[in-house]
């Protein structure tokens, strides 16, 4: 993803699923992937409508896992029909947004989130909180701070990208690569 994610301003409990989905399905894969994919992951997932994900069973998943058209990680589909239940729980205790706004500091409702949430992590936690317009630190000073030096990440690819290869082995099987696309 280019840049930071859109925000925009979660209006039923539906969304803040919808957004904390996001954050479960692109764990370990691209953004690219995720986008793409995402309007038959809303569909297979109706809408993301906490009420009727809480109620997927286990058959409903096996059944995702088996349609192409969405992220086919039987974890990841269940940590989704997991996190509905939770945010109904949340509700029903007195209110999902309320629970949000009952920490004072970042880190306590990041370690909550993780704690209840399921394949949530560091980043998943920042970009949902991020995206419903949660009051979030700098991306920069938290990035440093959780050990995810982005900047130097992408300095040090872009400058492996530009480096020639090192040894002779390498420059022959680039010149073999070279010389087969060209027949």
């Amino acid at each position: 993803m280019e840049g930071p994610p859109p925000q925009c301003t979660a209006k039923a409990l539906d969304d803040y699923l919808e957004h904390l989905s996001k954050g479960v399905f692109q764990a370990g894969i691209s953004w690219r992937v995720v986008e793409a994919k995402w309007p038959s992951i809303t569909k297979a997932f109706h809408g993301f409508d906490v009420e009727r994900v809480a109620r997927m069973s286990d058959r409903n998943i096996d059944t995702l896992v088996q349609d192409e058209r969405v992220i086919r990680s039987r974890p990841k589909i269940a940590a989704v029909v997991h996190n509905a239940n939770e945010l109904l729980a949340l509700e029903r205790a007195g209110g999902f947004k309320k629970h949000l706004k009952s920490f004072s500091d970042y880190e306590e409702l990041a370690t909550d989130l993780k704690k209840r949430f399921k394949f949530v992590g560091d980043s998943g936690v920042y970009h949902f909180l991020w995206t419903v317009k949660y009051p979030v630190p700098d991306w920069h000073e938290w990035s440093r701070a959780h050990g995810m030096n982005w900047e130097a990440k992408a300095k040090a690819a872009s400058a492996a990208r530009g480096r020639a290869p090192r040894s002779k082995s390498q420059l022959r099987t680039k010149s073999r690569a070279s010389a087969s696309a060209t027949r």
